[in-house]
């Protein structure tokens, strides 16, 4: 009975890092379309320095898969996406200016903004990102069950973990290192000089390409306290 229950958790689980993957790379085609379309040049806009993953999506559609699965009614389902997405984008955006320095979207200029880190255009994708998901994407997911019990499928599935947390650290570390570069702080551990080496400024600003700078470098009198 206790083995059922634990397996059970675990299939969830594991459910829930394959909606967070997919969710991810959702985004990151998404966001490279809409660069396409705006910008007018191909560039893959990604949120993790390996792989085309943008975490704030997966995040998104994560807090879909819990919180709007059950949901019938097509307008709460709306209404309960634009929220949802709303509160994720503008906590992603905080935390990432707060940690990093830096901010990779800024409504300041939309009508209805909350800081340029959410607005109420952006919340109406969100919503009509929630039916779509509910319409389409959860059928696909309810079908995972048949998968989740498979040993290969299983092992697939941790080595994609590892890999993604490796990936998540490192990108954090790296991006909270350049934060500190950029206020002019030494490198004071082995940790530091090897983010330095491999994760320089041009490598972080070719791999986020579309990020806005928020840190202010110190004044030279600052700099030589």
């Amino acid at each position: 009975m206790e083995k059922s229950k634990f397996q059970k958790i675990n299939s969830h689980i594991i459910k829930i890092f394959w909606v967070f993957l997919i969710g991810s790379v959702i985004g990151c085609i998404i966001e490279t379309i809409v660069g396409l379309i705006f910008d007018k040049t191909f560039q893959i806009r990604q949120g993790l320095i390996y792989g085309p993953f943008i975490p704030v999506y997966g995040i998104g559609l994560v807090m879909y898969y819990l919180i709007i699965s059950n949901v019938k009614d097509i307008k709460k389902v709306f209404i309960l996406s634009m929220i949802l997405g709303g509160a994720i984008e503008y906590f992603c955006s905080l935390f990432q200016e707060i940690c990093f320095g830096t901010v990779s979207w800024d409504y300041s200029g939309m009508f209805l903004n909350i800081g340029g880190r959410t607005s109420l255009m952006f919340c109406l994708f969100w919503g009509i990102a929630g039916v779509v998901f509910v319409k389409f994407i959860l059928p696909f997911f309810k079908k995972m069950d048949m998968y989740i019990y498979n040993k290969k499928f299983k092992c697939i599935t941790a080595v994609l973990a590892v890999f993604m947390v490796i990936n998540v650290s490192i990108s954090c570390m790296a991006g909270a290192r350049q934060n500190e570069r950029m206020q002019k702080i030494e490198a004071n551990t082995q940790l530091d000089a090897f983010l330095d080496k491999h994760y320089p400024d041009w490598v972080m600003n070719k791999v986020y390409s579309n990020k806005i700078n928020r840190t202010k470098a110190p004044s030279p009198e600052r700099a030589k306290m």
